[in-house]
């Protein structure tokens, strides 16, 4: 009898540090998730016309049917345009 209740008061200790235990786990795992910024779903994606860079298309410029990185690579572009025309 005497072993009985020794082994119910060890079971009983250990399912107590596994709840405390698992309590810290889902604490610590709530709190990992709520400090990660959330993951931006892109979107469609474009090539810059000048570089071949891929961009999402939101964060691209567009001249017409063309897709641009940046304004610089548009005005490069534009302006060999220009060039070429003149020739």
């Amino acid at each position: 009898m005497n072993l009985l209740i020794i082994r119910l008061i060890i079971f009983a200790v250990l399912f107590y540090a596994g709840l405390k235990l698992y309590g810290i786990y889902r604490q610590r795992r709530l709190t990992h998730q709520q400090q990660t910024p959330p993951r931006h779903e892109g979107g469609k994606m474009v090539r810059c016309r000048w570089c071949d860079v891929h961009v999402p298309e939101s964060e691209a410029l567009r001249d017409a049917e063309q897709w641009f990185c940046c304004s610089a690579h548009r005005d490069r572009f534009l302006q060999e345009q220009e060039d070429n025309g003149n020739r």
